[in-house]
């Protein structure tokens, strides 16, 4: 079985639905013969290259917001990321167009190498001090994920490099009417958005595998981030 999953270093609920994907897979009984493979959407695609803003300040703008409304926000997605052990800072991080990660993604696919390069760039970006947006900081991800640093840097500096492939990623989510990340799509049969409770993504992949039409997710505890940066806190 195959498993595709479109989602964006810049989204919360990609890195929290991806731990709770990898906890709903650890228990499915042919979790080893499932291949994954992650693909690219961006969430801001028309943000202008290396030019970044504070996500607290971009979150006050964009909603009307003050700051400490924004840090509420935010706290209320990291106590869902925390619940599911991972580090996240509501302070500190930026935003910024992703289009160079995911070329990097994809240079880090061809190698054998892309989850590890995902991993570390999400935990960079939402648990670190560390801008995913610099491209020092992303060789360095690269070269800690295994890849060669100067190709990471070649890449980095051909804008060309690996566009086509992050395009063909792009095209194919608006096919499948992907129109929120994260979005999960088993076998190209079925289809699940946002980051779903553990159970619901293990119950998935159990009726993909027997070749029954998985039912509809019923949405209690997930979060999904759409194409103009928006993501929304789930009602619990």
């Amino acid at each position: 079985m195959r498993v595709e999953i479109w989602s964006d270093i810049a989204c919360p609920w990609c890195y929290i639905g991806k731990a709770r994907f990898t906890k709903g897979l650890a228990e499915f009984a042919h979790r080893d013969e499932v291949e994954i493979v992650f693909r690219s959407f961006e969430l801001d695609p028309n943000g202008p290259k290396g030019v970044t803003a504070p996500v607290l300040e971009m979150l006050a703008k964009k909603y009307g917001r003050t700051l400490e409304e924004a840090r509420a926000m935010e706290e209320h997605v990291a106590a869902s990321a925390r619940a599911e052990g991972l580090t996240y800072r509501t302070d500190g991080r930026d935003h910024g167009n992703t289009f160079d990660i995911h070329r990097l993604l994809h240079l880090a696919a061809a190698r054998g190498r892309q989850e590890e390069l995902l991993d570390l760039a999400f935990v960079a970006h939402f648990g670190e001090e560390r801008s995913v947006f610099d491209p020092e900081v992303l060789v360095a991800l690269a070269v800690e994920a295994g890849l060669d640093g100067a190709e990471a840097r070649a890449v980095l500096a051909d804008g060309s490099a690996y566009a086509a492939e992050v395009r063909a990623d792009e095209r194919e989510a608006a096919e499948l009417g992907a129109n929120a990340v994260p979005f999960f799509v088993l076998d190209r049969r079925y289809g699940i958005s946002g980051g779903q409770p553990a159970e619901v993504f293990t119950r998935a992949l159990e009726q993909a595998w027997a070749g029954r039409e998985a039912e509809e997710p019923s949405g209690g505890g997930a979060g999904a981030c759409e194409p103009d940066g928006a993501c929304a806190v789930p009602r619990v």
